[in-house]
């Protein structure tokens, strides 16, 4: 293993480390309003993404990307619809924090994978093989005893999901820079992230102006911790194996699901454990047929 896959590898956990952890940063702003939070996180998204641009001389580059965007239409509106699918992902996420479903966004970030795969069957004409199969059809099985359990959909966990998924279904076929990208998403969502500050303001509903220090600076700081690890995995993912950052992806949600529980005592019964040990026993089984595959392929080469 050379160096700089050493490196992506370190970039990688970093980033899903992060977004384990994330939960904690929100719940400091549990008094204040998911909306708020939003179009704050947009604006100061864009602000710091576009500073970074700056600081780093491509601003040309930024405005060649948008040049070719625009020249394939496909591309420019494939990335504004991806602009606000992670948006509403965003915004599901935050609110789901602080309403105090951790464990649902865990839930969430666990199915995002193995939909993600179905996506790419469907799509991308990808190919499982009958392990694989199996594993979907396991997290299937964990999916609806925990519907039935609740008595309800869990819409908070299949609306990550699926936002995110089909977020990484779009990302996946256009090429572009992460951090310009980023950048260009958040400037498609400026103006209604503005407009929508602005009408809190003017109604007085705005907390960042009548809060204390403290609160103000995380708000600035969402940008930070948006930006930040979404930094970092896409420069990881450059230099390393692709299932090895699948095999990655499981630190976050279970990093979020020990926090849900440990730190903010949210509910976990046996049925809930039964339905998680099911989508963890697929995603296991998904990703060691996934390692072997590729082991058998490099071997053939």
């Amino acid at each position: 293993m050379g160096s700089e896959e050493k490196q992506g590898i370190i970039f990688v956990v970093l980033a899903y480390v992060f977004w384990g952890f994330m939960p904690i940063y929100w719940k400091l702003l549990e008094h204040v309003s998911s909306d708020e939070i939003l179009s704050g996180r947009v604006i100061w998204s864009f602000i710091f993404t576009f500073m970074l641009v700056i600081v780093g001389r491509n601003l040309n580059q930024l405005r060649l990307d948008l040049k070719d965007l625009w020249a394939n239409q496909k591309s420019f509106w494939g990335l504004f619809l991806a602009s606000y699918l992670v948006s509403g992902n965003w915004f599901t996420y935050i609110y789901a924090v602080n309403a105090g479903y951790i464990v649902q966004t865990s839930l969430g970030y666990y199915i995002n994978p193995l939909l993600s795969i179905l996506l790419g069957i469907v799509f991308l004409k990808e190919r499982l093989s009958r392990a694989q199969q199996f594993s979907v059809l396991l997290a299937a099985v964990g999916v609806i005893i925990l519907t039935v359990s609740y008595g309800g959909i869990p819409w908070i966990a299949f609306t990550l999901a699926i936002t995110f998924a089909l977020y990484g279904l779009i990302k996946k076929s256009i090429k572009i820079d992460a951090l310009r990208g980023l950048t260009i998403e958040t400037f498609f969502v400026l103006p209604v992230a503005l407009v929508y500050f602005i009408y809190l303001v003017v109604s007085d509903k705005a907390v960042f102006f009548n809060t204390d220090a403290p609160t103000a600076i995380l708000l600035i700081f969402t940008g930070v911790a948006t930006a930040v690890p979404l930094i970092l995995f896409a420069k990881g993912t450059k230099t390393m194996p692709l299932y090895m950052s699948g095999f990655f992806q499981y630190i976050a949600p279970t990093l979020m699901l020990l926090v849900g529980i440990f730190l903010y005592d949210e509910a976990f019964s046996k049925i809930e454990f039964l339905s998680f040990s099911c989508i963890w026993l697929a995603l296991i089984l998904f990703t060691v047929s996934k390692i072997m595959q590729v082991r058998k392929v490099q071997v053939h080469k």
